[in-house]
């Protein structure tokens, strides 16, 4: 694809909305990806990265109206991140490893299981099946302890990271970014549980952001020195 290709949006009149859209204007970011590249109407643009595109889905969907307009910038960073297998792979791990070491600790805080988080941010980046193989009994132990303590914002981290470490990373990286403040905050009925959460929630999602930052930027320092 070219740039002389790619259709334009005016991002300043541009609201993306939560989930997918009928080809009527009204874009999630993935929409709003394909659309500028030239693509079918979509959410997901061949030319993205599958891992980039699963985690842009999910932070479009659990993200505030407001927030979700910070957004609106990754419409063209995306771009062209299909590349190779191998930087899937490092992708898909990089959002295991966030998932077990950033989200979840965060949420285990939360929840006054401090020992059990500084645990999982004490463990080796998780860059491969063995390594979370390795380290699955400290996954696992955290993961018990937050259903005993029946908190819900355990328990609804723990859905998605007990999942990462076992799944494949591929697999795994479709659950990332998850923001578990929405049914947490439903199980414990209402606004004390929203104001409780939301500074983990900021916390994370500009963690997020700063994780897509990071995605985006695997294979491009190559390609830059190949040119």
């Amino acid at each position: 694809m070219t740039k002389q290709q790619r259709r334009q949006l005016d991002l300043a009149a541009l609201t993306l909305e939560k989930g997918a859209h009928d080809p009527d204007h009204t874009f999630c970011v993935m929409e709003a990806a394909a659309y500028v590249a030239g693509e079918p109407w979509s959410d997901h643009p061949t030319c993205v990265s599958p891992v980039i595109g699963a985690f842009l889905r999910n932070l479009n969907d659990s993200m505030d109206g407001v927030v979700r307009q910070r957004l609106k910038p990754y419409i063209e960073k995306v771009l062209d991140t299909r590349t190779s297998k191998a930087d899937e792979t490092t992708r898909a791990w990089m959002v295991t490893d966030w998932l077990v070491r950033v989200q979840a600790p965060a949420w285990l805080d939360l929840a006054g299981l401090t020992e059990r988080a500084g645990e999982l941010r004490g463990l080796p980046p998780l860059t491969s099946r063995q390594i979370a193989v390795a380290v699955q009994a400290t996954i696992e132990k955290a993961q018990a302890e937050s259903a005993a303590a029946g908190e819900a914002a355990g328990e609804a981290a723990w859905a998605a990271a007990g999942a990462a470490a076992r799944a494949a990373a591929r697999e795994a990286a479709w659950a990332a970014a998850r923001e578990p403040a929405g049914a947490a905050a439903g199980e414990a009925a209402g606004a004390a549980a929203k104001v409780r959460l939301a500074p983990t929630v900021a916390q994370l999602q500009e963690s997020a952001f700063e994780l897509l930052d990071q995605l985006i930027a695997v294979g491009r320092s190559e390609a830059v020195g190949a040119a």
